[in-house]
């Protein structure tokens, strides 16, 4: 209950100017790009590459696949805590730890826009800014609590988890599948708090634990309740909604070709390339993959051609090396155990290449971060 109280402090009376969600700032930050002279614009006015075959209004900044990895990481974040509490106490997972991952990427990611001379987007900017300050709170005081109340809760509670512990972890790999492709507030947190006082036991071993941990989470669900409310109000009345899908060129299709889910043939051209809408965010990685199974090579990308963002999953001290590509920076994975997250630009025509030899190269592709 309060890391929520301490976010909603924070971010609150923000929220109206920069929403809680990129996919909801997307339109309010190109704007205030665009009005700053900021956005990546080709010779005909439109942004993207310029001799790009994906239509100028569903073209995006390439400073976008390196800013959308904050936010991302908001979302790996939760990830690695919901596999954590499979099998250890909330209070293990290393929030300062991952407070210092938020803003070095950032940090890193800037720095690589700067250097490759990519529009700044101020606006986008802004919003990281929200929501790193708004999580940095959120973590530093979730650390405290779990590491003072949470411990001592789960040492009087004989070490084991509670039904309520079991409740958590459901919830929070709930959370983490539905924030893949929708924005936080939309969560139906009230829903859990029903379920909390509804479905979990009262009664039951390691009370103190139980009771501790029953009263933390209906606080914790109570409050974000409200607050999503909140949000979701501020949010709908200032942002159109995302546009859902991203547009990308392959350099052949063949008559026979048959589309993967989620994905459409736009147009076909007569040199033998092919307009193709995939799904956007954490879809667009599994559509793409698909498509680099079927032999379909990618080569623009919402009108880029240059270099896309990608984070993957390679065993601890294991060298990544894919042609063409520049490693940025690694992060350790706590879960799975011995594994480094190595976040890297790689050329566009250079990732189906990536996606269709990961598995045999013994990687897993998190994300590919789709401007």
């Amino acid at each position: 209950m309060i890391r929520l109280l301490a976010r909603a402090a924070t971010t609150l009376t923000l929220i109206s100017a920069f929403g809680a969600h990129a996919s909801e700032q997307e339109a309010a930050s190109n704007s205030i790009a665009s009005a700053a002279g900021s956005v990546e614009v080709s010779a005909d006015g439109s942004v993207g590459s310029p001799d790009s075959l994906v239509p100028p209004a569903d073209r995006r900044g390439a400073e976008q696949t390196l800013l959308t990895y904050p936010e991302w990481l908001l979302v790996h974040s939760p990830s690695e805590y919901a596999r954590m509490m499979q099998s250890e106490p909330s209070h293990e997972f290393p929030f300062v730890a991952h407070i210092g991952e938020l803003w070095s990427s950032y940090a890193i990611v800037t720095r690589e826009q700067l250097r490759a001379g990519y529009p700044i987007n101020p606006g986008y900017h802004m919003m990281i800014g929200v929501i790193a300050t708004s999580t940095t709170v959120e973590y530093g005081v979730r650390a405290v609590y779990g590491n003072t109340v949470g411990r001592i809760s789960w040492a009087l509670g004989g070490a084991r988890a509670t039904d309520e512990d079991r409740y958590d972890a459901q919830t929070a790999q709930q959370y983490v599948d539905f924030i893949r492709q929708e924005p936080w507030y939309l969560f139906n947190f009230g829903s859990r708090l029903k379920g909390l006082w509804t479905e979990v036991p009262t009664a039951g071993p390691g009370m103190i634990r139980k009771w501790e941990r029953r009263f933390a989470l209906t606080g914790e669900y109570g409050v974000k309740a409200l607050y999503a409310q909140a949000i979701k109000v501020a949010t709908h009345a200032a942002y159109a909604p995302p546009q859902m899908t991203t547009d990308v060129v392959v350099d052949r299709l063949p008559d026979d070709w048959t589309p993967p889910a989620e994905v459409k043939l736009v147009k076909r051209f007569d040199d033998g390339r092919a307009l193709l809408s995939l799904p956007r965010y954490y879809d667009f990685r599994i559509a793409a993959t698909a498509l680099a199974r079927q032999g379909l090579h990618i080569i623009d990308i919402a009108g880029n051609q240059s270099t896309i963002l990608v984070s993957l999953w390679a065993p601890e001290g294991k060298a990544v090396e894919v042609d063409g590509a520049r490693t940025l920076f690694t992060q350790p994975i706590r879960t799975p155990a011995h594994t480094t997250r190595v976040v890297m630009l790689v050329p566009v025509p250079k990732l189906t290449e990536l996606l269709a030899g990961a598995d045999d190269a013994g990687w897993t592709v998190e994300h590919v971060y789709d401007y």
